[in-house]
């Protein structure tokens, strides 16, 4: 796509509706991805679980994310005319820096196994989007890889398997459609080492070629924002690639929310409060402070060298409480061994409110220009 990348993930948007939860604009209720479309939203981001449901068919929850649900959503984008984002997290229900679990159906694979999985899986999954009309515009070949994929075997520091793994989705985007952008992504945008270290080491290993790098960036985990511009800076030089901090969000009230996250005492312990994490932010928990962290953010990113700062995708701005949506279903809770299930603590930092409402944010979004 041309331009500016504005992203939303509403991955989890069907399961909020079906609960009841609904959206507004100025008064008037709409659809979400509408309104969003109308606030300059031109990206779908959509994580894909492998099977994210039990013996019985219980769903973990957090969206749902199977083939069905994320086909559904991208037909929705495409008819308002956005472009969409496939993010794989080769595992049945939550990848990121702490966890990436093996997918049930891949339990008991050898790392050639595991190899050819991965690519067998992308290139079918691409081919079902292509049969449904919806291919999409960029593809992450994993999930917030900063500690690598499919554990134990590729676990850092064992960068040859992690580049063995990527390289083979990589490989199977390429072969489904050379137009596709291929994205990878790590987390914790505001560590240059962690950037240099990694991409050094999966280059080194013989690692394929990729299009963009993307970066998470959370303000009360991931550092300061010249932290963020730092980085951008060397590593839009180093690797010359383009670059979109593909997962952001920043509060706008600390009203309330631990009605939402609905964690037991117990489960607070050794925990950061969201209190102690508002307080290692620049800007107040407020719809004001929200706004002027994006604005802050695109100004970031429009200066990135060589134009390489692509864009951004605000993560789950659509996930306003409902009851009954949240991180994580006791069949979830069971398959990853914890005591849950969780509610929404995330609702503080979509960009509508509590009641579904529009956020003054993404007038700025709408109204950025480079």
């Amino acid at each position: 796509m041309s331009g500016f990348i504005k992203g939303m993930d509403v991955s989890t948007l069907l399961e909020v509706e079906r609960l009841g939860g609904t959206f507004c604009d100025r008064g008037r209720q709409d659809d979400a991805m509408e309104i969003l479309k109308r606030y300059g939203m031109n990206l779908v981001r959509l994580r894909l679980w492998n099977h994210p449901f039990d013996a019985q068919g219980n769903s973990y929850g957090a969206g749902g994310d199977d083939i069905e649900t994320v086909l559904a959503l991208a037909k929705r984008a495409k008819k308002l005319g956005a472009d969409w984002m496939l993010d794989f997290h080769y595992s049945d229900f939550w990848a990121d820096p702490g966890k990436q679990t093996v997918p049930k159906a891949w339990q008991g694979l050898d790392e050639k196994g595991l190899e050819k999985a991965v690519h067998d899986y992308t290139r079918d999954v691409l081919k079902r989007t292509k049969e449904e009309g919806v291919t999409p515009g960029f593809v992450a070949v994993g999930n917030e890889l900063s500690n690598g994929l499919l554990w134990p075997f590729g676990k850092t520091p064992n960068y040859r398997a992690i580049a063995a793994f990527v390289s083979a989705g990589v490989r199977a985007v390429r072969e489904a459609d050379p137009s596709i952008k291929v994205m990878l992504h790590l987390d914790n945008g505001g560590n240059n080492a962690l950037y240099r270290t990694w991409f050094d080491h999966y280059l080194d290993n013989g690692g394929e070629d990729f299009d963009y790098i993307g970066l998470s960036y959370y303000p009360f985990w991931h550092g300061t924002f010249s932290m963020l511009r730092d980085n951008l800076h060397d590593i839009a030089v180093r690797y010359g690639k383009d670059l979109m901090v593909a997962e952001v969000s920043m509060g706008y009230t600390m009203e309330d929310y631990a009605a939402y996250e609905r964690l037991a005492p117990h489960e607070r312990k050794g925990m950061a409060t969201k209190k102690e994490l508002a307080d290692r932010i620049d800007y107040p928990m407020t719809p004001q402070g929200q706004a002027d962290f994006m604005r802050d953010l695109l100004e970031i990113l429009r200066n990135v060298p060589d134009g390489r700062g692509k864009g951004f995708c605000y993560w789950e701005p659509a996930w306003i409480p409902v009851p009954g949506s949240g991180w994580a279903t006791r069949a979830a809770c069971d398959y990853i061994h914890e005591s849950g299930p969780y509610g929404n603590e995330w609702a503080n930092q979509a960009l509508f409110d509590y009641n579904g409402n529009a956020l003054p944010a993404l007038e700025v979004i709408r109204d950025f220009t480079l």
